[in-house]
């Protein structure tokens, strides 16, 4: 798959292919039915597979001051597209005024006179052009005008309900990652660079490494978490997640601290990928140390107990 940030890069040799457009935060099992049936049509064909999508996304670019939590960094969306059988992804620098394009003008000047499609793949609830004025029967009306062939790829359900970034993000902001991996197919992943904490922790005999805060991506409810995290070198661990404060100790500021179960080393500088499993336990505040370290205790074995019965290849 080859990448490209600006339009005026896009080769002659990839023209003519089949497209898909969209923001596509998190590609979940809903993006991956779009996905799926763009690389078969354009296969079909024998034709390029491209999917058009945006960095930043719509919302930040249109309301910069607005804070615009996301289910995965730009990083994670290009290695999450490298799993589909995909010939090219744009990533679009978008601006408030590509954004103020009418649906006939991105038709006609982005997916016709840029990528010179031949035909689109989208999904059920696909709107586009100035404050998304076009889905449904104009958007094929357009396609019929243009000579565009229009595949829409049924909505993936889940208990009933259409899978959504927006209900994943909110699944997420709530500490319920065992449904948002439901919706996803893999688990929520948080990466961040590892800073130096209090060392409370290590006093305890269960060391922790302080993850930063991630700005760009939304960061699961305050809880106790079961989580595989993976370092730099691909080692993966079995990882007791904290979100939140210490309120034991007074600590209410909000942290990311990780206990990797059988891991002894300096990771300071270096980025963690952490893929929450399951959500254990609230943050709550001990009577006395002895009742904190017995919990603690309890927390590693049931980190354990997740994390193995977890298969490897579900966070990979």
């Amino acid at each position: 798959m080859k990448t490209f940030r600006r339009l005026e890069d896009f080769p002659a040799e990839l023209r003519g292919g089949v497209l898909s457009v969209g923001k596509f935060d998190g590609l979940h099992r809903g993006h991956a039915e779009i996905l799926a049936r763009l690389a078969e049509t354009a296969r079909r064909r024998n034709a390029p597979s491209v999917v058009f999508t945006f960095d930043p996304p719509p919302a930040l670019a249109l309301r910069p001051d607005v804070p615009c939590p996301l289910l995965c960094d730009v990083e994670q969306k290009i290695a999450l597209f490298e799993r589909f059988d995909l010939d090219a992804l744009v990533l679009f620098p978008t601006t408030k005024a590509f954004l103020s394009r009418s649906a006939t003008e991105f038709i006609a000047e982005t997916v016709v006179d840029v990528f010179g499609a031949t035909g689109l793949v989208e999904g059920e609830d696909f709107r586009f052009g100035r404050g998304q004025e076009a889905g449904g029967d104009a958007l094929s009306t357009l396609c019929a005008r243009f000579g565009l062939t229009l595949e829409i790829a049924p909505s993936v359900l889940l208990d009933g309900e259409p899978i959504s970034s927006s209900s994943i993000r909110a699944a997420v902001s709530r500490g319920d990652v065992s449904d948002a991996a439901r919706a996803l197919g893999r688990p929520f992943r948080l990466r961040g660079v590892f800073e130096t904490g209090d060392r409370r922790g290590r006093t305890l005999g269960f060391p922790t490494a302080n993850v930063a805060v991630p700005t760009s991506t939304v960061v699961p409810a305050p809880g106790l978490y079961a989580a595989k995290a993976t370092l730099p070198d691909g080692r993966v661990f079995a990882a007791a997640v904290n979100v939140g404060g210490n309120p034991t100790f007074g600590v209410l500021t909000l942290k990311i601290e990780s206990h990797l179960l059988d891991f002894c080393g300096d990771l300071y500088g270096q980025t963690l990928t952490l893929d929450f499993l399951r959500r254990l336990r609230d943050v709550v505040p001990f009577p006395s140390k002895d009742a904190l370290l017995a919990q603690i205790a309890r927390d590693v074995a049931e980190t354990r107990r997740v994390c193995a019965a977890t298969p490897e290849d579900a966070v990979r």
